[in-house]
């Protein structure tokens, strides 16, 4: 039994798919905690924007030396690495007793946490074949949105009854029992048989990734879209019970809708993409953040409780689009050995904005008195990668596709 599991690639998508809750999970209840943690530590909405992008720092930081480290040494090292290393760190935020304690630990945190995503994509190119592996990328990276959902979820009602100290403390432990299957299951063949398809794939050097041009902008794609997403992640439930009057409960059931509509969404969006945009996945990530952006201005525009959860949960949907399309262009143009790599470098881009976005909205908010600024900040990234996704002009074989043909000389 054990060693059908190993050798089945719909079971290891699974535990990636897992490992990706758990991942978002455990770094997006800090958003519901916060709420608790700034009265217990007496933080100003700056001091809570700096915890909130402390674990961007971290994680952005990783991102580009976890994808070399997952082409190095292969992805079964650098999943269990990771897991168990942001997982002592989810245990220690339950332990944290100042501002700056919480900072380092939560910076950590995101160090630990920065080394799974490439992992993760890596270990798709492991187990499955090239023409397989954006679909399977694509249904991995909607645990993206569900993560978002499932945080609320399991943090409120956690908060309630054991306090914000024991919930992170839990989940760490839960993460450890995580890196425990994944030992025991997640292992790729040393010599996997490789596809004619792959076999005449290019191979791309580090320095030539860096060259890119197409990737650079798919990178710019995925910070203007996190600007949007982490802003609003990060800020939401803040302003719906500084603003908008709700209680923590309540919060948790509104900020849980967007992530299952865009977790939704890039499911079926990733199957759209490969029926009737494939080459043409600027479109459909260029469309979607211009309703993404459109959607966020009704938001807070939005005189009724209705219509700021109607239009919040728009806005996060379109601004799936973006998801589609930055994890599955790469598996399409780039060959496996590289794959860590170039993940590790488009995902930085997203991290950087998750770590300045809540950060630039804690000042905006704290400078202005209102979240109108700090939304209007998030309106702004959302046109940023509109403008990213529309100006990518090569279509399968086009990321680095003069630099290829002169690196191969």
């Amino acid at each position: 039994m054990g060693s059908t599991l190993k050798n089945n690639k719909h079971f290891i998508l699974g535990l990636l798919f897992t490992g990706w809750l758990l991942d978002y999970l455990d770094r997006m209840v800090m958003s519901v905690a916060v709420v608790a943690i700034a009265k217990d530590f007496s933080l100003e909405p700056g001091a809570v924007g700096a915890v909130l992008s402390s674990f961007f720092a971290g994680y952005a930081i990783m991102q580009i030396p976890g994808g070399w480290l997952s082409d190095k040494f292969g992805s079964r090292k650098m999943l269990i690495v990771s897991i168990i290393f942001w997982s002592i760190f989810t245990v220690l935020s339950g332990l944290a007793w100042s501002l700056i304690s919480l900072l380092v630990i939560r910076f950590l945190f995101g160090i630990g946490e920065g080394g799974y995503p490439s992992a993760s994509q890596k270990a798709i190119s492991d187990f499955f074949p090239k023409k397989e592996r954006a679909k399977a990328s694509s249904t991995m990276m909607s645990s993206n949105s569900f993560g978002l959902a499932l945080a609320p979820l399991v943090a409120a009602p956690m908060m309630v009854w054991m306090g914000w100290r024991l919930m992170f403390i839990v989940m760490g432990v839960l993460g450890i029992v995580m890196a425990i299957i994944f030992w025991k299951y997640v292992r790729p063949e040393k010599e996997r048989a490789i596809s004619s398809e792959e076999q005449t794939a290019n191979k791309v050097p580090m320095k030539t990734l860096l060259k890119s041009s197409v990737l650079w902008k798919i990178v710019l794609m995925w910070f203007g879209a996190d600007i949007l997403v982490w802003g609003l992640a990060g800020w939401m439930p803040s302003y719906l019970v500084d603003v908008r009057g709700m209680d923590i409960l309540s919060i948790a059931i509104v900020a849980a809708l967007p992530g299952i509509a865009s977790g939704i969404a890039v499911v079926v969006g990733g199957r759209l993409v490969h029926k009737f945009f494939n080459g043409r996945e600027k479109y459909f990530t260029g469309i979607g953040m211009v309703f993404a952006s459109v959607c966020l201005y009704f938001m807070f525009s939005s005189d009724s409780q209705f219509g700021v959860i109607l239009f919040f949960i728009l806005s996060m949907t379109f601004a799936s689009t973006a998801i589609v399309t930055t994890f599955s262009l790469p598996h399409k143009l780039l060959s496996k050995e590289v794959i860590g790599s170039a993940m590790g470098i488009v995902n930085m881009g997203g991290q950087v904005a998750g770590f300045l976005a809540p950060l630039v909205m804690g000042f905006l908010i704290s400078g202005f008195g209102t979240y109108t600024a700090a939304f209007w900040f998030l309106i702004g990234g959302g046109i940023l990668s509109m403008i990213a996704a529309l100006t990518i002009r090569d279509k399968e074989n086009g990321i680095g596709a003069k630099e290829i043909e002169s690196a191969a000389k």
